[in-house]
């Protein structure tokens, strides 16, 4: 990603739910009025997740909200299923990936880039209850070893 690439829609819990293993950059087939609401910030990535099967990647559950609510399609559906752009090799290791070791695959971010809306995805491993409790102790004593080098 480039310095001056413009973020429009973060999923900030996944950094906290899955531990991230490998990221990759993935180009994403939209519609013009879609474009457009991605652009004004009217996406969400929340509860968002990727799924690759017969060599075709799908972003699943991600909410677009039109742009013009008055002026969308009357069959627009928000939460659509959208195709996502990788490679080949790509798409392989991300099904072998996600069969074999049972990874889940998260979007983490919408952003621009050479104005084209790309999204970044990363396989990654649900975390245990446990995890959850260690990253949030290790981010306190974080926070307090700033405040007191302060």
């Amino acid at each position: 990603m480039k310095k001056n690439s413009k973020f429009f829609a973060q999923n900030r819990k996944v950094g906290f739910d899955f531990e991230l293993l490998d990221k990759y950059e993935a180009g994403i087939i939209l519609t013009g009025h879609e474009t457009k609401a991605v652009k004004d910030g009217r996406a969400t990535l929340n509860g968002a997740f990727v799924d690759v099967k017969n060599g075709k990647a799908e972003l699943l559950n991600a909410v677009i909200k039109p742009y013009q609510p008055n002026n969308a399609p009357e069959n627009y559906k928000e939460d659509r299923v959208r195709e996502l752009l990788l490679n080949r090799k790509e798409l392989k290791k991300l099904q072998v990936e996600q069969e074999s070791k049972g990874l889940t695959i998260v979007p983490i971010s919408l952003y621009n880039k050479n104005d084209l809306i790309k999204l970044e995805i990363a396989l990654a491993r649900r975390r245990k209850k446990a995890d959850k409790r260690e990253a949030i102790k290790k981010r306190d004593f974080e926070k307090r070893k700033k405040q007191i080098t302060r």
